[in-house]
């Protein structure tokens, strides 16, 4: 597990990405929600230290337990799966951080909840998801989240223990004397990617590798965004494309645990922005119904690079925070379906009304789930003066 010191340098990241991401430092008064699964609350505490010393007010949330977890999706009524706990609403409207410890115990314990179950679960919390989306576009609030190494994640990611526990002390440099310093170097490199990628004029993405031909369009008022603060470890550089413009196929060679589901070898086929075709060599009714929880759930809400030059991970990490950010010697790109992200917006995120990103294709949905794929590929820019640039190749960007 991690020692003293890892949580120690694991912490000093973590309130540097929250303040990142807010784009603010932290003020006294503040209100920051922790919320940790079980094995995180070593790190939860040095935390909520640090957050007393500062003047700041956490308060505390762990999550359900995976037995928990079973028992509501196996036993609630319909009232109980819609249900929103009283005061909620109140928290998300006040607090002005959030950072989550996700150390799971268990991946697969809803495998046998129909998934149908889980989908109005999430759709019922989305209120409180638009709160927060609200917040952050206003500058009040920002979140951070990160991963602790638990038995269940190694086992299911055919490791030893030790050595996934190392896997994460290298993706988030917490082996270095100075891990602050480590994301501050990188944070100012990919901002001059992201900054030579939002400066050109594209008509359309195509993605191709051995298993993809896909054809991405970026639409109006787009910039990239990424290595915000909001994951721990995070190298990706995304964008929020106008999901009316997806054509093609998309194939994920990285398996995904989610909601208690495996899945394996994603392929889908968009016609028109909207997927027609789901095939999985397993989990395929999952994926299926994950899609039609709402109607953006099958269209596309992002797409990312990660330059393997900044990533250590080379490993599959059976947790999509780190295999979205694989490095490797290809890199990886992902797409996620489901919902897009307001700060991709080149304008100012609180004037993105919803009839406004309705009207530039930026996706809604209770859903947002990333799909990776590690294989050698080429992501060419066509632009709008009829030229074409390769921006990706090799696990590199070529900016």
């Amino acid at each position: 597990m991690l020692s003293e010191k890892n949580l120690e340098h694991y912490a000093d990241v973590l309130l540097w990405a929250l303040a990142t991401a807010k784009k603010s430092a932290l003020k006294k008064n503040d209100i920051v929600l922790i919320q940790y699964d079980r094995p995180a609350l070593a790190l939860a505490e040095i935390l909520y230290d640090r957050l007393m010393d500062r003047g700041v007010h956490p308060v505390q949330r762990m999550a359900a337990t995976f037995r928990m977890e079973k028992s509501f999706y196996q036993k609630a009524d319909t009232k109980q799966l819609a249900f929103l706990a009283p005061g909620d609403k109140e928290l998300y409207r006040h607090i002005h951080g959030r950072i989550f410890l996700h150390a799971p115990e268990s991946l697969t314990h809803l495998r046998d909840v129909d998934p149908a179950r889980i989908g109005k679960a999430m759709v019922a919390r989305k209120p409180l998801k638009v709160i927060l989306d609200q917040r952050e576009d206003l500058r009040k609030y920002s979140w951070t989240l990160c991963l602790l190494p638990t038995e269940e994640l190694a086992r299911q990611a055919k490791m030893p223990l030790a050595q996934y526990t190392r896997q994460v002390i290298r993706a988030c440099y917490l082996d270095k004397k100075d891990s602050v310093s480590e994301w501050k170097a990188i944070h100012r490199e990919v901002g001059h990617i992201k900054k030579a990628l939002s400066s050109l004029a594209v008509q359309s993405f195509h993605l191709e590798s051995d298993h993809m031909d896909l054809r991405i369009t970026p639409g109006e008022k787009r910039k990239w965004a990424g290595v915000s603060g909001h994951n721990v470890p995070s190298f990706e550089v995304f964008v929020s494309p106008d999901w009316r413009g997806t054509e093609g196929v998309y194939y994920a060679n990285l398996p995904s645990f989610r909601s208690g589901n495996y899945v394996k070898d994603v392929r889908i086929s968009f016609v028109k922005g909207k997927t027609v075709v789901v095939e999985a060599a397993q989990g395929e009714a999952f994926v299926k119904k994950q899609l039609a929880m709402d109607p953006g759930a099958c269209r596309l809400g992002e797409f990312s690079l990660t330059d393997r030059r900044f990533s250590r991970i080379d490993r599959f990490m059976a947790e999509t925070l780190y295999d979205e950010n694989f490095g490797g010697k290809e890199g990886n790109c992902h797409i996620a379906l489901g919902s897009s992200y307001s700060d991709t917006f080149s304008g100012d995120p609180a004037r993105l009304t919803p009839a406004l990103k309705k009207n530039l294709g930026f996706n809604d949905s209770a859903l947002h789930w990333d799909l990776v794929n590690t294989e050698p590929k080429t992501v060419t820019a066509h632009l709008t003066n009829g030229r074409k640039t390769v921006i990706y190749e090799g696990g590199e960007f070529k900016i």
